[in-house]
């Protein structure tokens, strides 16, 4: 009895049908990017005081000094949610007092945006932030919504899944590109905050990638204006609805539903792009019945927690791709908080990731797992650390060191991808990979909290952020080496943690006394 890989063996591995709609599925994600990173232009916060009204009756003076100042990067600025008591001040200008002089600013009784903000246009025609005032007593509103986007983004996971096994993958590929796209129109209409963070949540769910590949890369044009953004990143989800056409059905769901001539259809159409004759029978009559009756052996995601090994792999799995979620997230939704142009530090920090993943293809082929992961860690969570050692005035040295920051992040964040899948066997893999991309999208979740800190203190998220990098890299050590090493097929077969003692299993014992070892178990002794 063939399977499915032996059957469709003809077609060859990486023909130009497979090339084809390796690209054409590519295109489609690019909107994912754009909807998930563009919270980073749609909640910016340009700087803002309070609003001092006309009928205050206020000389030109006192106009000028209404507002308290506060010692930011060693400068003076005008507060962000204070102001002096609009009544006592006009009592003073009215006896032609002086500030300064012969009143005393810092005896001064303070209240706060009576009248709203003003905020500057320097960077930003608009954002949520300015149309709702989402600042002060509100400021952790934004952060929420970035929050709540990442929440859709999970729910969306699990729901497609579960989804795309019933209905079929293209079915449900077009279904949340649609879902993603047409929300996302609609947040243009939003009246107020809680209708546009409904939206985006739902947005998210149709956001159902897990890896922002083209974050922000559309975004060097400056749109400043929030609903013009929204509007501009539309359009990609809108123009992805004509690869229905050339994106066809997975074959092998088809067999599963029973649907032979469908499947086989697709299967001769891609033996024609690649050149191959296909065989006159593709699916031997005696072998359909098989084909869809076959099922692989059940298993549970308690599993993943069944012997001491793969429970604590599963463990430092979940706190690995949690702590890169973060600082991956975290920076690059703290880019704007860099001095310069935020458009430029945008675009570079979407930049940097193209070096990054041609450096982690490259240590994947060549360098042992763990080495390539706790490097890239380390590269990335020190440069973190030293940004708070930068002098004021050497900037553009702390956005440099960000960026290397990112760079590290990013290589990591790609890799581990590949480690994971290849640490669980393959009754579970599936389920082990699954069980860490979510604990991904918890630290996705979190990481606007991590860049609400600056608020606070300018460095704290590159200390925290740094900190738990460096902490994740020595780990990271800990982990199974698989590099070189045959993939495990059962939860016995698995690779072992570094540094701790395991008693032998009876299934290991028995091996042993007829004169077999584990080629998995040796070659993990490797490095």
């Amino acid at each position: 009895m063939r399977d499915y890989e032996e059957v469709t063996a003809f077609l060859g591995e990486w023909g130009p049908f497979q090339r084809l709609i390796f690209f054409l599925l590519s295109a489609s994600i690019i909107p994912n990017g754009f909807n998930g990173m563009s919270v980073v232009f749609l909640t910016g916060t340009p700087e803002h005081h309070c609003r001092v009204p006309d009928t205050a009756n206020l000389s030109s003076a006192w106009r000028n000094h209404s507002i308290p100042l506060v010692l930011q990067d060693d400068r003076q600025v005008p507060h962000s949610c204070r102001r002096y008591r609009l009544a006592t001040i006009s009592n003073f200008s009215a006896l032609g007092l002086e500030p300064g002089r012969d009143v005393d600013l810092e005896q001064l009784e303070q209240e706060s945006c009576l009248d709203g903000w003003e905020f500057s246009q320097d960077i930003y025609l608009s954002t949520i932030v300015t149309e709702w005032n989402l600042v002060c007593e509100d400021d952790w509103k934004p952060p929420l919504t970035i929050s709540l986007f990442f929440v859709g983004v999970l729910l969306g996971s699990f729901i497609s899944g579960q989804l795309s096994d019933r209905f079929g993958r293209k079915n449900v590929l077009f279904v949340t590109m649609g879902m993603q796209t047409g929300f996302s129109f609609l947040q243009i209409f939003s009246k107020n905050f809680e209708m546009f963070t409904v939206l985006f949540v739902l947005v998210g769910m149709g956001q159902i990638s897990n890896y922002v590949a083209a974050f922000v890369l559309g975004m060097a044009i400056k749109l400043e204006d929030w609903r013009m953004l929204l509007l501009a990143l539309t359009v990609p989800g809108v123009l992805c609805a004509a690869l229905w056409w050339f994106i066809p059905e997975s074959p092998r769901w088809l067999i599963s539903q029973g649907r032979y001539k469908e499947a086989e259809v697709i299967i001769r159409k891609a033996a024609k792009i690649n050149g191959i004759v296909a065989p006159s029978t593709i699916f031997d009559p005696s072998e359909l019945q098989d084909l869809r009756s076959k099922k692989q052996q059940s298993h549970r995601i308690l599993d993943l927690f069944r012997t001491r090994n793969i429970r604590i792999v599963t463990i430092m799995s979940i706190i690995l791709w949690l702590t890169i979620a973060v600082g991956y997230f975290g920076l690059s939704l703290d880019t704007p908080n860099l001095h310069g142009d935020i458009y430029v530090n945008c675009f570079l920090s979407a930049v940097v990731e193209v070096p990054a993943y041609v450096l982690a293809w490259l240590l994947l082929q060549h360098v042992p797992r763990r080495y390539s992961m706790a490097s890239a860690l380390f590269l990335g969570g020190s440069v973190l650390l030293f940004v708070q050692l930068v002098p004021p005035d050497l900037y553009y040295l702390a956005t440099v060191l960000v960026m290397i920051g990112k760079f590290g992040i990013t290589s990591a964040f790609s890799m581990v991808y590949v480690y994971t899948a290849e640490l669980y066997p393959t009754v579970v893999r599936n389920m082990g990979v699954g069980v860490s991309s979510t604990a991904s999208r918890l630290g996705s979740i979190l990481s606007p909290y991590f860049v609400y800190l600056g608020a606070y203190d300018r460095f704290l998220p590159y200390i925290l952020m740094g900190s738990l990098t460096i902490l994740t890299a020595i780990l990271t050590l800990f982990f199974p080496e698989s590099f070189g090493s045959p993939l495990p097929d059962t939860i016995d077969q698995m690779l072992r943690v570094k540094g701790i003692k395991y008693r032998q299993t009876p299934s290991q014992t028995r091996m042993l006394k007829d004169g077999e070892e584990s080629p998995t178990i040796l070659k993990s002794t490797a490095f």
